[in-house]
């Protein structure tokens, strides 16, 4: 019954509709976002004198409510459950004329078409405010995984597979000849999207070329809404490392350095003990002048 009487209640407020304003705004997921709706003359508002609606329109399907206020409430509600904790007014914001809707945890399922509509209700009631804003929502593909055949087949075909996880929205695939950086014929690949748990998108997609020597193919992960790219090249999976390969100097140990420095003492004090003899030899066969020698 509820529900009926704020249908009518919008079909009879809407007789007098103020000029559209429409917007788009892009969200990653898991973020938050405002999608703004403000008064565009600096107005103060009389909370009791407003009726503010946050709902969205769906083509031929009824709008459903996210978030509403209603004059003499003295807070915000929610209709539907799935944005109930997470769209939010701000009553200090309405008050001057921001009927601004935070959006907080983005996720897959709001990429809608939001319609904010603000009356008073102490002109007719009235339209004072509509504002249409898009909400597009997008998340990052992980990097593509380029799978490599071992061996080619019987019939010399080489079969290569590429994956990449949790984004948004669909993705396109290229295949790429990296030889001379040509699209590959769409018509060799197999694509496979599919939704996860999260609400985003996985692919895999399969490519079979006949084998060539030194061949090398790029995958290429294209998300639209965000222009981005994200290309590996399967000769770059199918580097291998040369650490093995190269020869360095072994770590010396502590004990190592231990048994160098003892020897080097050593050395030094049999070379003072080698000057101190030799010195005293010196003296007790060399004997100095005395006062008393005469020429």
């Amino acid at each position: 019954m509820w529900l009926r009487s704020l249908r009518l209640l919008l079909l009879l407020f809407s007789g007098l509709q103020a000029d559209v304003q429409e917007k788009e705004v892009r969200a990653m997921v898991g973020s938050n976002v405002n999608l703004t709706c403000i008064y565009p003359e600096k107005n103060s508002f009389d909370l009791s004198d407003l009726f503010v609606y946050w709902q969205i329109s769906v083509p031929g399907q009824q709008e459903t409510v996210v978030a509403y206020y209603l004059s003499g409430n003295s807070s915000t509600g929610h209709h539907d459950d799935h944005y109930r904790h997470r769209a939010r007014l701000s009553l200090e914001g309405m008050k001057q004329g921001d009927f601004s809707l935070l959006l907080s945890n983005v996720t897959p399922q709001d990429a809608q078409k939001f319609k904010c509509l603000v009356f008073r209700k102490s002109l007719g009631p009235m339209e004072i405010l509509q504002v249409v804003i898009t909400l597009n929502v997008a998340a990052n593909y992980s990097m593509p995984v380029v799978s490599i055949p071992s061996a080619p087949s019987q019939d010399k075909e080489l079969t290569f597979t590429c994956t990449s996880t949790n984004g948004y929205p669909r993705p396109n695939v290229y295949w790429i000849n990296k030889t001379d950086n040509s699209l590959l014929d769409e018509a060799l690949q197999n694509n496979t999207v599919s939704l996860n748990e999260r609400g985003l998108y996985d692919v895999v997609s399969i490519l079979k070329i006949q084998w060539s020597p030194n061949v090398n193919v790029g995958c290429c992960i294209e998300n639209v809404l965000l222009h981005q790219n994200l290309t590996v090249s399967s000769q770059t999976e199918m580097l291998t490392g040369t650490k093995d390969s190269i020869t360095e100097k072994p770590t010396e140990t502590h004990e190592e350095r231990n048994r160098a420095l003892f020897s080097v003492l050593a050395i030094l004090a049999l070379a003072v003990a080698v000057a101190v003899a030799t010195g005293w030899m010196c003296r007790s066969r060399c004997p100095g002048r005395s006062g008393t020698d005469r020429v």
